[in-house]
């Protein structure tokens, strides 16, 4: 039975109705006319009516009582983040892969939920594992209610630990617990890879505040914090962007001497026919670039367009046609000096560029007409003006050059690739760069209470393994063709929670609303959405 309302002339009535089958066919008996729905509202007689006949329901006399304040406080965990990464863990196999190595040891306590835990809280928030500790109590995660704070730092160290097979290690890189996790994984996955000829490996430095014996050095700091320790982290990333491995080695050790092994060591490792390195421009050294082109190695480096005058005045102004790689990215070849460029363009991104600095010289014409104190200091400004003796004014010769970046960005590449595969496995570089932010912040807690190697390693390889199932779920999303903000995503899972309630007897969980693109991360990730009130008899088991 169900209610339906009536319209009779300018009012409406509210009927019960039910449906009945006659003659294979369902039709609809009124069973009464409870009144007109104007008077009832306006006489709060509909909720009383649904209020009395809840009581004869176990679920629904329980959330009156909550409603009414008659039940003891409610107790929520969050399952957003759990339940879906929960299932990609699985399914990858990352489970059963740390659950086979530790076969041979004899832990005291689930080593592989310790390193789970610390890769969900990396995906979400960043921080110590003192701060992961306090974290999980927030969410329902299956299998941690004995884990302490001791045991994050021991999977940690366990991670990290070289180990006594060193016969694959670099003077840099020891062979550790987590080579073998890497390997294992690739091994699982290898036969769905069309092509192993071709990786990729973009670097970054890390600076921490640790005392990590071997990986804690100071160095040329990408970071502009050379007064502090730091390491060099590796990732390489397979041609549709699936992370293969993560390399570290210490902070004082110049790229030109890395690269070459580490290329050396990933080939026998993955028995990969050639790597790509793929950074920005001012993360390689000119000395560096000699080295790879003398061991034929492949590189895809960003310009720095407005330091290189031959990019601003050649390569910028050369005529060509643009081809349309996908959704606001165009590309387009360009062979200078017996360079191979690759010009590409966000037009979304080139009228963001034009609006910014529209805004800029307008504020910089109106401070123009109060004074020039102060002007030559602001980076905005300073780029806009022309100073001659003492006048200083808006240069528009200079306005018109700055807008011939606007959306752009360049690419120099020794690989004979198409031009659009050169730039899609550039932008892939922004789920490394997302990585390595989650890293550093890790590393730069204050204060950070890893002083050993072993486990500033084992975290740095818990930020990798949640790249690999940030993948995972875009490369999901994707087939589903939906493309979803990543921090939106990580907000609207983290919103999701369960609400257990006892009252009158019963005891109930009830889910909270589905916010934003959550449905849509649920159906990706092939994990149903958990029912919105479910009962839970004496013995602990939920009845939907």
């Amino acid at each position: 039975m169900f209610f339906r309302t009536k319209r009779s002339g300018p009012r409406e009535y509210l009927q019960i109705v039910r449906n009945r089958r006659e003659e294979g066919k369902v039709r609809q008996e009124v069973v009464g006319t409870i009144g007109r729905l104007d008077l009832l509202k306006e006489s709060g007689a509909i909720d009383s009516l649904l209020r009395s006949g809840a009581r004869f329901t176990g679920r629904l006399a329980l959330l009156d009582a909550y409603e009414k304040g008659e039940a003891p406080p409610a107790r929520d965990t969050k399952i957003g983040i759990p339940l879906i990464f929960g299932r990609l863990w699985d399914e990858l196999g990352i489970r059963e892969v740390l659950d086979d190595l530790l076969l041979r040891r004899q832990f005291q306590f689930p080593l592989e939920r310790a390193v789970f835990l610390t890769v969900l809280h990396r995906l979400t928030e960043t921080g110590s594992d003192r701060q992961a500790d306090e974290w999980q109590k927030d969410y329902r995660i299956e299998g941690i209610e004995y884990l302490a704070l001791h045991h994050l730092y021991r999977a940690m160290a366990w991670l990290g630990e070289p180990l006594p097979d060193q016969d694959d290690a670099t003077p840099f890189s020891p062979r550790c617990a987590k080579d073998m996790v890497e390997e294992k994984l690739f091994e699982r996955r290898k036969d769905l890879f069309a092509d192993l000829t071709l990786a990729f490996f973009d670097t970054t430095s890390i600076y921490f505040e640790g005392e990590g014996d071997y990986l804690g050095e100071y160095g040329n700091s990408k970071d502009s914090r050379p007064d502090l320790l730091q390491m060099v982290v590796g990732v390489v990333l397979d041609q549709k962007g699936t992370p293969l491995c993560s390399e570290m080695w210490p902070g004082n050790t110049a790229d030109v001497k890395t690269l070459v092994p580490v290329v050396t060591r990933l080939q026998r490792r993955f028995g990969i026919g050639r790597i790509c390195i793929v950074a920005d421009r001012g993360m390689i050294s000119k000395e560096t670039i000699i080295e790879l082109e003398r061991h034929k190695i492949d590189y895809i480096l960003g310009v720095r367009m407005r330091s290189q005058k031959e990019i601003g005045t050649d390569v910028l102004s050369r005529a060509g046609r643009y081809h349309e790689v996908e959704e606001n990215l165009k590309v387009k070849e360009v062979l200078h000096g017996g360079k191979r460029y690759i010009v590409c363009v966000n037009e979304e991104q080139a009228k963001k560029d034009a609006r910014d600095r529209e805004a800029i010289l307008m504020a910089l014409a109106e401070r123009l007409t109060k004074g020039t104190k102060g002007l030559i200091g602001n980076k905005g400004y300073r780029k806009y003006v022309r100073i001659e003796k003492d006048a200083v004014t808006i240069d528009n010769d200079k306005v018109v050059s700055e807008a011939r970046y606007d959306g752009k960005w360049v690419l120099a590449t020794n690989t004979s690739l198409k031009q659009e595969h050169v730039a899609r496995q550039y932008k892939n570089l922004w789920m490394v760069e997302q990585a390595f932010r989650a890293m550093k912040s890790v590393l730069n807690t204050r204060p950070i209470f890893h002083k050993r190697t072993e486990t500033i390693r084992g975290h740095v390889f818990c930020s990798f393994l949640a790249l690999i199932l940030m993948k995972e779920l875009k490369t999901r999303l994707e087939k589903k063709g939906w493309k979803l903000e990543w921090d939106r995503l990580i907000r609207d899972l983290d919103h999701l929670k369960e609400i257990e309630v006892s009252a009158v007897g019963k005891d109930v969980i009830i889910r909270t609303e589905l916010r934003g693109d959550t449905g849509k991360v649920f159906q990706a990730a092939g994990v149903a959405v958990p029912s919105t009130v479910k009962l839970v008899n004496r013995i602990g088991s939920d009845e939907a």
